[in-house]
């Protein structure tokens, strides 16, 4: 069996993975002018990269909101489409190992998708994710640059932003404890550190993803949340989710290709 080759191409970038025989190989991600030029630029690299020939190629699966602008097929090479939806689902599924979870997309936006065995469905989604961020950033920091922003985030302090439960009470609220949000900015004053501002940004986007999936999952007995999108690549994931488990005795999995799920997923629907 060929190398199948799963592409998503976003509205910022395009990641691009091979599977071969269910292993995946070198996934990558590219960002280009636009989402033709990030298409073909990636598989290119990619192929160069780890010394792939066309003709070991067995088929090309797209997906993402710039799959929309191919209409044949990639380099000659067989190529289908595949709702972003399906998957994400099926990329998260494969990843993870569960087959009961909502799946998170964090791209530009946020998506959830259900997944019960086979049965994946989108179920609704908010506008905030890494085009907020990336937004707040432009207008309050005077940048869009990530690394910059997560570099002053780290120095940043959450407690000159955001109003916390500590502050409003002096005894723990029921299910809240003392270092819960109260309230997101609220404490932010004019004068702010860039630092505190860039990680009270990053904070925000990443709680209110968080709360909106707990919400999504209720009345369905869903306890398993898989994050998937680039924004799980931020390091401060790693405080706000454990914190999110303990008040609302959930469990978010991030697993090890997160950014890649969604190109993941679009070669796994690959059938002959």
């Amino acid at each position: 069996m060929g190398i199948v080759i799963g592409i998503d191409v976003g509205i910022s970038t395009t990641k691009i993975v091979g599977l071969r025989d269910k292993r995946v190989i070198s996934p990558i991600r590219i960002t280009a002018a636009d989402q033709v030029t990030s298409l073909y630029g990636a598989f290119g690299k990619y192929l160069h990269d780890n010394k792939i020939a066309l003709g070991d190629v067995e088929q090309v699966m797209l997906t993402g909101v710039g799959a929309a602008y191919i209409d044949e097929p990639v380099y000659g090479i067989p190529t289908q489409k595949v709702d972003e939806f399906i998957a994400d689902g099926l990329g998260a599924r494969f990843e993870s190992g569960l087959t009961k979870a909502i799946v998170v997309s964090m791209g530009t936006g946020t998506s959830f998708v259900q997944c019960e065995g086979d049965d994946i469905r989108h179920i609704g989604g908010i506008g905030i994710g890494g085009g907020t961020l990336q937004g707040l950033s432009r207008v309050m920091l005077n940048t869009r640059d990530p690394k910059q922003i997560q570099s002053l985030a780290l120095q940043g302090d959450i407690h000159n932003i955001n109003l916390l439960i500590g502050d409003i009470s002096t005894h723990p609220l029921p299910g809240l404890p003392m270092d819960a949000t109260a309230s997101l900015f609220s404490k932010a004053q004019y004068d702010a550190p860039k630092e505190d501002v860039a990680l009270g940004i990053i904070i925000m986007v990443l709680q209110t993803i968080g709360s909106a999936a707990i919400l999504s999952a209720l009345n369905s007995g869903i306890k398993d949340f898989v994050l998937i999108g680039n924004l799980t690549l931020l390091p401060q994931c790693k405080d706000i989710y454990p914190m999110l488990e303990k008040l609302y005795n959930v469990h978010f999995h991030i697993p090890k290709y997160s950014e890649f799920c969604t190109a993941i997923g679009a070669a796994l629907n690959y059938k002959k």
